[in-house]
């Protein structure tokens, strides 16, 4: 049998916890930085967690880890 292999961008970009949760990076963190607010910046600096309906595309995405 072949083996599962991990897609290596999502591998890069996504952690999978032991809860079943995906984490993912906040966004709108690389552009115009002088326009945002240092308590916006801060807070996008923060993980996330991805939506339930995307949940399952990236978890065949990652299957062993």
């Amino acid at each position: 049998m072949p083996k599962m292999k991990v897609r290596t961008t999502a591998k890069k970009r996504f952690i999978r916890l032991s809860s079943g949760l995906v984490k993912r990076p906040q966004a709108y963190r690389r552009k115009k930085l002088t326009n945002k607010t240092a308590k916006r910046k801060r807070n996008l600096r923060k993980g996330a967690y991805v939506d339930a309906t995307q949940r399952r595309t990236l978890i065949q995405l990652l299957p062993n880890r």
